[in-house]
């Protein structure tokens, strides 16, 4: 995270009470989580093969990514190529734009808007972006 909006860092995005009870979650399942730290297109693609794997990718948004992130810059027909090649299954989340939208459809990919609020408590809507969501909608 760059510095956030205002220069808040990571509260900018998350509220610390919900972020809190988010990590407190995920350590339940913590052994079956491995977090990498590095490049996202050298991860996938040295692991694109397992289908044992599932992938949460989370590229930087494209509106809002040079204003958060430090590394904003991504080439987001690249991410959604990636994707296409992985064996494993994915869940991508992305700002929901036309953009974004045309990409995941050429390569057929399942689109699902979900409701967001912004720090502002404006309610928005971004992007679940997966093969499909049978497991999620069912």
């Amino acid at each position: 995270m760059k510095n956030g909006e205002n220069g808040k860092g990571i509260t900018s995005r998350w509220y610390p009470e919900t972020l809190k009870k988010r990590i407190l979650s995920i350590d339940k399942i913590r052994t079956k989580i491995q977090f990498i730290a590095g490049d996202g297109f050298e991860v996938c693609e040295q692991n694109y093969h397992r289908n044992d794997a599932i992938y949460f990718i989370d590229p930087p948004y494209l509106k809002a990514g040079r204003r958060l992130y430090r590394y904003s810059a991504v080439d987001h027909e690249a991410v959604f190529k990636l994707a296409s090649q992985l064996e494993g299954d994915f869940l991508m989340s992305y700002d929901n734009v036309e953009e974004i939208r045309d990409i995941a459809s050429g390569y057929e990919f399942a689109v699902q808007p979900i409701a967001m609020k912004n720090t502002h408590h404006a309610e928005k809507t971004e992007l679940l972006i997966g093969r499909n969501f049978d497991w999620f909608l069912g």
